[in-house]
């Protein structure tokens, strides 16, 4: 039978972890609100980003085309995941996603991987996928810009060195409340289709801006900055689902404890308890052994 020290040292035990998990909570509660708002702070910048797309192509539909070509060469795949666990099932689920999608895309030889987040990074690993390399996932939304220039930079040298043609990426997009779902979202090439949706839709003015820079150098700016719209957005959105899965988890784990404390505080009161009446029943034993 426990003693009433070890039952005191294990409920305080219990109460320490419940403190770390209640705050775990609270923060991951308003990280989520920021990568929200991060996300919705993309619209107006991608809107920007179409109406460009979509100015160039009404002066000249005939160059779509140019913008665009058949993936023919190697595939590079950006994962996103996380650095950091208590994160539930988030980086196993993205990386069976990831590898499904992957195996239906392109043979193992001509996939080259980018992992964002050291336990995805070793997920995939431990799938039998090699990856090229590892970056580390930003602790806020000031983070993310940064992020993203690199792997942009990593991207523009593999498209120069390792005939990449197909980029793709795997994130979390969380939907409402505690659900997310993996999501995969070609970067390039450009979908023709969408180009001629954009080409298609009624200019909102009566009046269109003038340019005089080349036509090719600035649908190369134009994809830049819509490349980075949608790495900003996976990272926000990755993000979001990470602390969502965080605070599930961490909501369970809280409901665990409470449950373990319930059951600690009822044994240190039955202990307590019993040592009372064996401390009576001592004393009566002894004033009759007396008298």
């Amino acid at each position: 039978m426990e003693t009433l020290e070890s039952l005191q040292e294990k409920l305080r035990s219990a109460q320490e972890l419940q403190s770390v998990v209640k705050t775990m909570k609270t923060m991951a509660a308003v990280n989520i609100r920021q990568y929200e708002k991060a996300v919705k702070s993309l619209a107006e910048f991608n809107r920007a980003v179409e109406f460009g797309f979509q100015f160039l192509l009404k002066r000249e539909p005939e160059r779509i085309v140019e913008g665009t070509q058949v993936p023919g060469g190697n595939l590079c795949a950006v994962v996103f995941g996380s650095d950091q666990g208590m994160c539930g099932q988030f980086n196993d689920k993205i990386t069976l996603f990831a590898m499904d999608k992957m195996r239906k895309l392109r043979e193992s030889e001509n996939r080259i991987v980018l992992g964002v987040g050291v336990r995805v990074t070793a997920r995939l690993e431990g799938e039998g996928q090699q990856v090229e390399e590892q970056f580390f996932v930003p602790g806020s939304v000031d983070g993310i810009t940064s992020a993203v220039q690199e792997i942009l930079i990593k991207l523009e040298d593999l498209r120069s060195r390792r005939d990449v043609d197909h980029v793709v990426v795997f994130y979390h997009e969380r939907l409402s409340g505690s659900t997310y779902n993996p999501r995969m979202v070609s970067l390039l090439p450009l979908s023709i289709e969408w180009l001629r949706s954009l080409e298609k839709k009624e200019w909102p003015t009566h009046t269109r801006p003038m340019y005089t820079m080349d036509w090719n150098q600035l649908f190369s700016a134009l994809v830049r900055h819509y490349l980075f719209f949608l790495l900003y957005r996976a990272f926000a959105e990755s993000l979001a689902s990470e602390n969502t899965s965080r605070l599930s988890s961490m909501q369970a784990a809280e409901k665990n404890i409470e449950d373990r404390l319930e059951q600690l505080r009822n044994q240190f009161n039955q202990q307590r308890q019993n040592s009372i009446t064996s401390e009576i029943m001592d004393i009566i034993a002894g004033f009759e052994a007396l008298t």
